[in-house]
């Protein structure tokens, strides 16, 4: 039986950070779907030891290499991976800079003496990056007549505060503190009003727009410590996995959230519910 509320058969989806992690499950998962996958990153191509690695060949999935934050950069990439497929159905915009607790002083310091120009370079990524190539692929989408959806990728650190104690043990462990930066804060606050002005202004052209706010997602990266510290924050009782995101963004995509757009869809394991 076709899907007709979930299905995504021959549609056409830009995935950014195609090769990062969450980026990776999604890009696999739309492809188990039918859809066919532009998925732009930094890197033209997975390595042989990528997750996507055994999918370099599939008729229904190309590479491209692009610079989020940079227009030029953006527009070539599109019109590389769309050229077999023309206008693209939908967006997912997965592309994100963030500071990690393993991140030097300089980077990670106080609010008082936190670099303009690390404040610039993440806000260049994940907000205007966000802004840049929603405005190509909703373009492209207006242009040919038809319907689309864009999923933007937000963070509960846009919709709240970080929590600062869940890093204060960092200071314990190596005689620096680190301090979860503003400007991650800021960008994704940022995405909330970018998502609800473009679903006001394309609304009548059939162009939905929503944000995914997820919660941290459980990296081999992390610490013990930080894990612990973070888990016990979450009422569900763990971090998230990236599967637990992709039936949320299928939902987005497809016909079943035909009637929803300019929202926040918050899949954080109760987060924000504090």
């Amino acid at each position: 039986m076709t899907d007709h509320l979930f299905g995504l058969e021959g549609r056409t989806i830009v995935v950014t950070g195609a090769l990062g992690q969450l980026g990776s499950a999604l890009t696999r998962e739309l492809l188990a779907r039918g859809a066919r996958v532009a998925a732009v990153s930094r890197e033209a191509a997975p390595g042989p030891d990528h997750a996507l690695a055994d999918l370099v060949d599939h008729p229904h999935l190309r590479f491209a290499a692009l610079d989020i934050a940079d227009q030029a950069s953006i527009e070539a990439g599109l019109d590389a991976v769309l050229e077999p497929w023309g206008a693209p159905d939908g967006l997912v915009n997965t592309a994100g800079i963030d500071t990690q607790p393993s991140a030097p002083p300089e980077v990670s310091g106080p609010f008082e003496h936190f670099p303009v120009e690390v404040f610039r370079q993440v806000v260049d990524v994940n907000l205007t990056g966000t802004f840049l190539i929603t405005q190509a692929v909703g373009r492209r989408i207006r242009e040919a007549g038809k319907p689309g959806s864009i999923v933007a990728v937000g963070s509960i650190y846009g919709m709240v505060s970080p929590v600062q104690d869940i890093y204060a043990y960092q200071e314990e462990r190596t005689g620096v503190p680190f301090v979860k930066p503003v400007a991650y804060s800021a960008s994704k606050s940022g995405i909330y009003n970018l998502t609800r002005y473009c679903a006001t202004y394309w609304g009548r052209h059939g162009i939905r727009v929503n944000t995914l706010t997820p919660s941290g997602i459980e990296r081999d990266t992390q610490d013990a410590t930080f894990q612990a510290n973070y888990t016990s924050r979450i009422p569900i009782g763990r971090m998230a996995t990236t599967d637990d995101f992709l039936a949320p963004v299928v939902y987005l995509l497809s016909d079943g959230s035909r009637y929803m757009t300019g929202a926040n869809l918050v899949v954080d394991g109760g987060w924000t519910a504090w």
